[in-house]
């Protein structure tokens, strides 16, 4: 008798930490940035070396999202952002990433960049654009839809702008975020 209910215990045990890695999974999301994802402006052509990777991690409650952004070979980035839109198609910025959580730029020109560029907690007070007032769960539905990406701008500080590496204040690398469920 001891000995079935030991084996009923350790299948409660298995059965709960397999749910719980299911539950921890369905609260991150992450995505891979290239030039390959960027939608430029009409006659503009993207050729960059710069990669990069965004990491996002959904609170308990749902009321907050943990983020990192790593980035390798990439120039004078000058800001990164949430936007909602779907694969292919720009959209509006809806959450600042870099330089912070709250609109600003940073100064053209910066130079080369690899590694952590920007950590932080959004939350429903950052949104901005066409989420501005909305609930937190606007952004991660959009975000379980397909229809968010996060995008890389560039700018060396001398005009003209798109002119190569470095230079692409409309964005340089992007990556399209989905739901836990999406297998590219």
């Amino acid at each position: 008798m001891r000995k079935i209910y030991r084996i009923a215990i350790l299948i409660l045990i298995a059965l709960l930490a397999t749910a719980g890695i299911a539950l921890a999974a369905a609260g991150n999301f992450r995505t891979h940035l290239s030039g390959d994802e960027e939608v430029p402006p009409q006659d503009v052509v993207i050729e960059t070396l710069g990669q990069g990777q965004a990491i996002f991690r959904l609170s308990e409650d749902g009321t907050e999202l943990h983020y990192k952004l790593i980035v390798a070979n990439i120039e004078n980035v000058v800001a990164s952002h949430i936007h909602i839109g779907a694969p292919g198609i720009n959209g509006p910025v809806v959450v600042w990433l870099f330089p912070s959580t709250t609109p600003g730029g940073a100064p053209a020109g910066g130079g080369r960049l690899d590694g952590g560029v920007a950590e932080g907690t959004i939350t429903a007070n950052n949104f901005v654009g066409p989420l501005a007032g909305q609930p937190f769960s606007a952004l991660i539905d959009a975000i379980e839809s397909g229809n968010a990406y996060v995008n890389v701008h560039t700018n060396d500080g001398i005009a003209p702008t798109n002119t190569g590496p470095g230079d692409f204040p409309g964005g340089e690398i992007r990556g399209q975020l989905f739901g836990h469920d999406h297998n590219p």
